[in-house]
């Protein structure tokens, strides 16, 4: 090869890695951006304007499938058949998680969920510590009772507006009685299952291997977002998902 295409090669690929090591320190400045990626490729997802990547690759459609779409699943809300599936990613100890579901969730819920149109399915990840994992088992429990969401809701209506709230256990049954599960009994020693700590960290460990690195994360339809998005960004990614699943 000419050397003078060698160094025009050798140029732009200089320039690249400078592109993609400024590209992954901004990633490092705002933690609610991260990467959503597949077995061997991904793409950025939202930054905090709210716009879409494309999420994963490879499984017929082009992106990982995440949907699980279980009869009875206790950790989802919605018609099971509705045309489109909200997958999000949530640790208890997470304010941003705490921001979205006090802020958006309930407008989602209102607009898509109890229209048939939007089905949500949640998935726990424990990020912070044991205590996420405590907390993540605590709601699986609650969910035996069919109060998932109810406890979920409960947690973050009471979050700080930031930092990772400890969530002891005895706050924990509050929760649960705030969030109407019936035998709290019960509750305090399901929380405790090793088969619940063990099911969290199997969900934290496939998060990462997909490349969820932060919370919240969203996925509609191969499309990640990321971070506490207002209710705009939702609606446009709920909408162009609906549309195409008509």
């Amino acid at each position: 090869m000419p050397r003078h295409e060698l160094e025009r090669k050798l140029r732009r690929s200089r320039t690249l890695n400078v592109v993609l090591a400024a590209v992954a320190a901004l990633g490092l400045v705002f933690g609610g951006v991260q990467l959503f990626q597949g077995n061997s490729a991904g793409a950025p997802a939202a930054d905090a304007g709210g716009t879409t990547a494309e999420a994963g690759t490879e499984t017929g459609g082009g992106a990982p499938n995440v949907e699980r779409r279980v009869e009875g699943d206790p950790m989802a809300i919605g018609d099971l058949d509705a045309p489109v599936v909200l997958s999000e990613w949530v640790d208890f100890r997470c304010p941003f998680c705490a921001v979205f579901s006090r802020d958006t969730l309930p407008t989602v819920v209102q607009e898509y969920v109890d229209s048939g149109k939007v089905r949500i399915e949640f998935h726990d990840v424990a990020f912070f510590g044991e205590e996420s994992t405590r907390a993540a088992a605590a709601a699986r429990a609650a969910g035996e009772q069919g109060r998932y969401a109810e406890f979920v809701s409960a947690v973050y209506a009471a979050a700080p507006e930031s930092g990772h709230p400890e969530l002891p256990k005895d706050e924990l049954v509050a929760f649960a009685k705030t969030a109407g599960v019936a035998d709290l009994e019960r509750f305090a020693q399901d929380m405790d299952k090793p088969e619940h700590a063990q099911a969290v960290a199997d969900s934290t460990a496939q998060a990462q291997q997909l490349g969820v690195t932060g919370v919240p994360f969203f996925v509609v339809d191969g499309q990640a977002m990321s971070g506490a998005q207002p209710i705009e960004s939702f609606r446009a990614l709920l909408d162009d998902a609906v549309a195409a699943a008509q």
